[in-house]
Order: structure tokens, then C-alpha cells, then sequence
């Protein structure tokens, strides 16, 4: 499946979204997840289409050399402006890498032929998501639900696949543990996420959103502790683990993994689950080799994985991560 081209289509549309809409779902699009909380993207709009931009600033050079998280968040952010779209009643058109440079991952026609009402269950679903890193519930989630959003992934363009079998996730949880314990010894990802921790401006990860244990045999997060509650291992009993890849591992289909990302989040939010991505296997290349190799029968190329589970208590009063402000990541022309 070629990554380039339009991936959705509006006909007969006549009325084109005002830039107030246009605005409105950029913020909506900018409450997507992002490494470190990094937000890397930029929009541009022209009064006809609005261009999403990888802001390469944004880079970590020590744990994302060639980019593939920086696009998966940019993936993500790209869903959720289209799935706000259509929560506001508009139509999108959306065409991927429509060039030749690399920074210009989409670009967007927003239009609709009648005006259509909102969707506010949806609009409320985008401001409900969020990363809670706290323990998951011992109860898994079922096998049909998991299954169930790894073919909401693959609607996407994308490989994925549900780990359930006992066999698959002791192998996954044991590269897993390699993949963190590699993390910790590098001193250069440590500074570099030790930089986006409590950071005085509208990015980053507040500390109080970090596992709080100081005991590295038991915390197992790429992050250093905070004063959230974890448990002992990267994946614990009751967790669940869908995979999401293709079979390239290059920008095109960094993009469509990102925007399934998003489509499986927040649905796994609708029905009450959390989400937690878990990229550490990923980012070792030996290991992600082991992983595809071992572990995975249909994702030859592993861009994510993201653990699902229950949550004892509710999300309603975590802190949320700071978004950056609009004018900052928008611009016009």
C-alpha cells in the first residue's frame, strides 16, 4: 500500500471551513499524545488547505535519530484533527507527503456540502484522553476487545496485532526489560529526558505524572521517578499489549501507525481503558528485530507498542500535560 496520496475524500463540497474552525480544530488536534510531550508539529493554513509540518527542532537526537517517534506523534495529531473534523460535522480530505519536502507530512481540505451537528460525546472524548502511567487493574482486558483495536488499527493502513498468548508476552516482557535496562545506561537519553521533565514552558511532563518509586529494580520507566504509584515490571500481570507497525519502517508508514495510535486510543478511552505507549523495544533496533522476529507473526516492522488495561480510579483528577499555545504552532500563508 503506497503511503502517498489522498487516504479520504470530500465530494460536491461547498462550503469551506472558516479559519475560526480551522483554529478550533488545531487546538483539538494539538491535545494529541507526543513523545516527552514534545508536540513536534506545526500547521500552516492558506484559506484552503491546512498543512501539517514535523517541527524537526523538536527532534531527540539520543533516543529518536531518524525521527520515527517525532512522526508518530505527528501521525496522531493528524488523526485527531481529522476525527475532531468530523465530531464539528465537516468533511476532510486528506492527502499524505503531498511533496517533496521532508517537514510536510499532510496536508488538509476541511469542507462540508450541509451543515451537520456536532458530535459533543466525541469532541468531550478528545479532551478526556490523556496518559495515566499509574498501575493497571490485575483484570485483563478481554482477548475479543483487544483483537477488537488492533483491527480498528489496521482500518488505518497499518500492521497490528493483539500479544495473548501466554508464550508471546513472557518473550515480550522479557525484551521488554532488555529494552529499558539498555535505556538506563545511556547517559545521553537520560539527560535528554531529564530536559523534558517539569519544564518551565507549555510542553514537557510534569513530575507529578511519573511513576514514584526509587528503587530501579522496581521502576521500570524510562523516566525517572515522580509520585505516581507503579508497580514492578514494564509490563505487569493484568496488561495487554497491541502491537502497531508495517511492513516498511520509513516516514510514509511511521504516519499511518501514528494516526492508528490515535483511532486505537481513543476508542480504548470510550471504553474506559487506558493507554500507555511503550516504545523502549522499539528503539533498540536489536530488540526490535527480536521482537518482530520472535513475538509478532503479522507486523514485520514494529514502529509502537501500547499497553491497555483497567484503571482502579479515575483519570478526572490527574494534572493534564501543558499544550502549547496556538499561535506558537499555527500559522497562516
Amino acid at each position: 500500500m503506497s503511503t502517498r496520496g489522498r487516504t479520504a475524500r470530500t465530494t460536491r463540497a461547498t462550503e469551506v471551513a472558516p479559519a475560526a474552525v480551522v483554529e478550533r480544530l488545531v487546538e483539538l488536534a494539538c491535545l494529541a499524545p507526543s513523545i516527552h510531550n514534545t508536540q513536534p508539529w506545526r500547521w500552516r493554513y492558506d484559506g484552503a488547505r491546512v498543512v501539517l509540518e514535523a517541527d524537526l527542532d523538536r527532534l531527540l537526537p539520543a533516543e529518536d535519530p531518524r525521527g520515527r517517534n517525532l512522526v508518530l506523534s505527528c501521525g496522531a495529531a493528524l488523526h485527531h484533527l481529522e476525527f475532531a473534523a468530523r465530531a464539528m460535522g465537516w468533511d476532510v480530505d486528506v492527502d499524505l507527503l503531498p511533496g517533496d519536502d521532508p517537514a510536510v507530512l499532510a496536508s488538509v481540505a476541511v469542507a462540508r456540502d450541509a451543515p451537520r451537528p456536532a458530535v459533543r460525546e466525541d469532541l468531550d472524548l478528545l479532551r478526556t484522553r490523556c496518559t495515566d502511567r499509574r498501575r493497571f487493574t490485575a483484570w485483563p482486558v478481554p482477548d475479543d476487545q483487544l483483537a477488537g483495536l488492533a483491527a480498528l488499527a489496521r482500518r488505518w493502513g497499518t500492521r497490528a496485532e493483539a500479544v495473548t498468548t501466554d508464550a508471546a508476552r513472557i518473550r515480550l516482557e522479557l525484551l521488554a526489560n532488555r529494552a529499558v535496562t539498555a535505556v538506563e545506561v545511556d547517559g545521553r537519553r537520560l539527560l535528554e529526558q531529564d530536559d523534558w521533565i517539569d519544564r518551565p514552558g507549555p510542553d514537557g511532563i510534569p513530575s507529578a505524572l511519573l511513576p514514584d518509586d526509587p528503587d530501579p529494580l522496581r521502576a521500570r520507566s524510562r523516566f525517572r521517578p515522580g509520585v505516581l504509584e507503579d508497580t514492578r515490571m514494564v509490563i505487569h500481570g493484568g496488561d495487554r499489549v497491541v502491537a502497531i507497525g508495517g511492513a516498511l519502517d520509513e516516514v510514509g508508514s511511521w504516519l499511518l501507525s501514528g494516526r492508528a495510535m490515535s483511532a486505537v486510543w481513543l476508542e480504548a478511552t470510550r471504553a474506559g481503558m487506558s493507554v500507555i505507549p511503550m516504545s523502549q523495544p522499539v528503539e533498540v533496533e536489536g530488540i526490535r528485530q527480536d521482537l518482530a522476529r520472535t513475538v509478532l507473526a503479522d507486523v514485520p516492522e514494529p514502529h509502537l507498542l501500547l499497553r491497555v488495561g483497567w484503571q482502579a480510579i479515575g483519570r478526572s483528577e490527574l494534572p493534564r500535560t501543558p499544550r502549547r499555545p496556538l499561535a506558537e504552532v499555527l500559522r497562516r500563508g
